[in-house]
């Protein structure tokens, strides 16, 4: 019996041991056309076991960069994809430099920073306002999105003098909609109509067998009253 801690290492273990013996019996086929023609099946079986990779783009050619790893660059066959090497296959990306923004309020980020330069610069008086009133909405809408709290519009107008230097005054008070407040509400609201149509139906129908002498209180009274006289 042949242990796993006899067996070569699996390059692309996804693909199991059969396929890596297979790869390993390409690279000793020493007739070309036949080398290649086993090739494109074991392409074929790579693409069978691994469905995955059809909704990756270029599926077949990251078949055939698999196949020439698992080789170890080693296979001498045509691929009609750029043929990959070993010192460029897995070389490491240049790292992203990381933005390094400061904003004054972080807790508003800095793209109302941003808005608000380009307020800044505009020349329209019409403009200039609609930016105000477009950020106090902003304002209010990410603090009521963190505080279960309204707030006024004065902090609101504090936080903008603080972020325009005073050069910017919304006109138009922002109202922004609490959602958690008018489901609880609405919720209510249901609430309380269902139970006022249950009670309602529970009393006509007391009401309604009572008069008709069913289990009603006045129905057992008035067989009482029949059988002891």
């Amino acid at each position: 019996m042949e242990y796993n801690t006899q067996r070569s290492l699996l390059s692309m273990k996804e693909y199991g041991r059969h396929i890596q013996k297979m790869v390993d019996y390409l690279l000793s086929i020493e007739d070309k056309p036949k080398r290649q023609e086993q090739a494109g099946v074991l392409i074929e079986l790579m693409g069978f076991l691994n469905p995955h990779l059809k909704n990756v783009e270029d599926f077949r050619h990251k078949l055939w960069d698999h196949l020439y790893y698992m080789s170890d660059f080693k296979l001498d066959v045509d691929s009609p994809y750029p043929i990959p090497q070993r010192e460029t296959y897995k070389v490491k990306p240049e790292p992203l430099p990381y933005p390094k923004r400061y904003p004054e309020k972080r807790h508003l980020g800095k793209n109302i920073e941003l808005v608000i330069d380009k307020a800044l610069t505009e020349t329209d008086d019409e403009k200039i306002q609609g930016f105000a009133n477009s950020i106090a909405y902003y304002i209010k809408l990410s603090y009521n999105n963190w505080h279960k709290e309204t707030v006024s519009d004065q902090a609101i107008q504090v936080e903008l003098d603080s972020l325009s230097d005073g050069k910017l005054v919304f006109n138009n008070a922002p109202h922004v909609r609490r959602e958690r407040e008018e489901f609880k509400t609405a919720s209510g609201r249901k609430a309380f109509v269902t139970r006022s149509k249950n009670n309602n139906t529970k009393n006509n129908g007391n009401n309604g067998k009572s008069r008709n002498g069913g289990n009603g209180n006045n129905g057992r009274n008035n067989n009482n009253f029949k059988k002891r006289y």
